[in-house]
């Protein structure tokens, strides 16, 4: 297990996101929201950086196949310094390399996506050359529980199952929306951890929210003898940490005002104080 040198504050990290989508007048702040934890204890326990460097040879990999949610990464990423404060204040500005979707050409972004359901086929072929070439880098895959409506992802699920990728392992963001609704509504998904385990997946579901229990999740599935793909489900809150975004669907797509941004912030202050 990795440790590194950065706090990753569930709410820091919130403010940043916060700071970004106000400043670029962009969406999308609830699903980067219910990933925070998510990607918090994966870059602080679990993800390997020879020399905190993002384009290691070595490195593991962490592909978020759910683009949208990629302010909650380049929060993380300014932690680890490889963003600094020009680049998050200047966020979705003319000029800016930093855009609403996860986009490879950034350092540290692996995958570019944001049309869902491509990126975990992309973590399943770098799990493949890992195992390949033995050398044992990790790949981790974040996806939504409304992305894997799409069937590329079962696609990638047989194909990783099939080829014994230990080393794979999905997180499901299970907040219980997407775009247009809730998931129950727009295509029902009933137990995700038992379709996962049907396509050959060891699986466990936790609190996505809760950062020990998550690192523990991670911790026994990595250490587990059986040689089969790992899947999280991490049941989370969209909009989670600010009161009036949790569960309210209409931030997928809302912007941020002189008022709410200031109610926003007011309420993660409070939480981390």
């Amino acid at each position: 297990m990795r440790r590194h040198n950065f706090r990753f504050d569930p709410q820091r990290l919130r403010m940043t996101v916060l700071d970004m989508a106000y400043a670029g007048s962009t969406v999308h702040l609830g699903c980067a929201f219910s990933i925070i934890e998510i990607l918090a204890v994966l870059y602080r326990w679990h993800l390997r950086y020879p020399a905190n460097n993002p384009n290691a040879v070595d490195r593991d990999y962490l592909v978020l196949s759910k683009g949208h949610g990629v302010m909650a990464q380049y929060a993380c990423m300014h932690e680890l310094g490889w963003l600094d404060d020009a680049a998050i204040k200047g966020y979705f500005s003319d000029g800016s390399a930093l855009t609403g979707l996860s986009d490879s050409r950034v350092p540290g972004l692996e995958v570019t996506s944001g049309s869902l359901g491509h990126g975990f086929s992309v973590g399943v072929g770098l799990a493949l050359a890992s195992k390949r070439y033995n050398s044992g880098q990790k790949t981790y895959v974040v996806v939504g529980d409304g992305e894997i409506n799409e069937g590329a992802i079962w696609e990638g699920a047989l194909f990783a199952a099939h080829n014994s990728l230990k080393d794979f392992m999905v997180i499901v963001d299970e907040n219980g929306f997407q775009a247009m609704g809730r998931t129950s509504d727009v295509m029902s998904l009933n137990s995700i951890s038992r379709k996962f385990d049907a396509f050959g997946f060891e699986t466990v579901t936790v609190d996505g929210h809760d950062q020990e229990a998550l690192n523990q999740a991670i911790q026994s599935l990595q250490s587990s003898a059986l040689e089969t793909p790992k899947a999280v489900i991490a049941r989370t809150i969209k909009g989670k940490g600010v009161s009036f975004m949790e569960n309210d669907n209409s931030w997928h797509y809302t912007r941020l005002t002189k008022d709410t941004y200031r109610q926003a912030l007011d309420c993660l202050e409070r939480k981390s104080g």
